[in-house]
């Protein structure tokens, strides 16, 4: 991608992506008052999109957000962003797109945008390689689950089914596991009952005895891969079903995994540093991103595997899953 310029959409505009920024005034700088939605594509189609769409209108509703795009005309934006940004995005990489909408700049402050004032809409697209990268060795040895002391956030006090840019709470449990001694620890998170919740920007499944059980779509993000394995367990004829799940779950459960959009599915193989089944990712996991690669058309392990060897070089800093000490 040497030379060749990534473009962001801001507020009907497309601009070079190191020159896009918004105003410090911004509701989503001052109150997190943010709604967003990262998509993927396989062999460069977007996957779900319509689906991650219909979910940031549902935010925009309910926080009363007054964006003045049709959710079709959004669609054509990030569709045209894509487009756009096909020349720098070299051989078989996937456009990761990120969709931001805020309340835009706070009335308090309309003189300084001479009394308009408007949502800001943000449609960026990144090369999904840099997302998922080092995460082709978790397809193999699993991640380990880190229960933190960090809970997740009720929808009586912020509904997480909403996806939004409130999240403090994600980053805090995201440092709590980076102390966690060993490697590929990923935080898993309580709500205030005590059960089972959610990860850090993923959702979590067991599997026991053949059966697919998800925690309860009460005080979670309710995530669009999270209902495509409910879609391949029916077509692969498993139960699928949700249910208050407690640690104990967990630690007698025979195979557990997350699923999230950039990755698709990575499995659990232990918790708290204990082997879940015999510490090994299960024959249904393995089943199961099969399927969802079939479905596409690609082999997912292999693609994230082949992102990984090419940027094997690159060095990276802080990611959303391990921090340096």
């Amino acid at each position: 991608m040497k030379n060749k310029i990534r473009y962001v959409f801001l507020n009907g505009k497309f601009i070079p992506e190191g020159e896009a920024k918004i105003s410090i005034y911004d509701s989503a700088l001052m109150f997190g008052d943010m709604v967003f939605e990262m998509t993927r594509s396989f062999n460069k189609r977007q996957f779900r999109l319509r689906e991650h769409l219909q979910r940031l209108y549902y935010g925009v509703k309910i926080l009363r957000i007054p964006l003045r795009y049709s959710m079709d005309e959004l669609e054509k934006i990030c569709l045209e962003t894509v487009k756009k940004n096909e020349p720098a995005f070299l051989g078989s990489d996937e456009h990761r797109l990120m969709i931001n909408v805020s309340r835009g700049p706070l009335s308090i402050y309309s003189q300084i945008f001479k009394g308009k004032l408007e949502p800001t809409v943000i449609v960026a697209d990144f090369p999904l390689k840099w997302t998922v990268a080092g995460m082709g060795k978790l397809f193999d040895t699993g991640i380990n689950a880190v229960i933190t002391s960090q809970r997740a956030i009720p929808a009586y006090l912020l509904d997480p089914k909403i996806k939004n840019r409130s999240r403090i709470h994600y980053q805090m449990a995201n440092i709590e596991v980076s102390q966690f001694k060993g490697d590929n620890n990923w935080a898993l998170l309580l709500d205030p009952d005590g059960f089972i919740a959610e990860g850090t920007g993923d959702n979590f499944f067991i599997v026991k005895n053949k059966q697919l059980v998800t925690p309860e779509g009460r005080n979670i993000l309710r995530g669009i891969s999270r209902d495509y394995i409910f879609e391949l367990a029916q077509r692969l004829d498993l139960g699928c079903g949700e249910k208050n799940l407690e640690e104990y779950d967990i630690y007698t459960a025979d195979e557990a995994f997350m699923t999230g959009t950039p990755f698709c599915l990575l499995p659990v193989t232990s918790i708290n540093g204990v082997k879940i089944g015999n510490g090994k990712v299960g024959g249904i996991t393995r089943l199961l991103i099969e399927t969802w690669g079939k479905s596409v058309g690609l082999d997912i392990v292999a693609q994230i595997k082949a992102f990984n060897r090419e940027l094997k070089s690159a060095k990276g800093g802080s990611t959303p899953y391990q921090f340096n000490q």
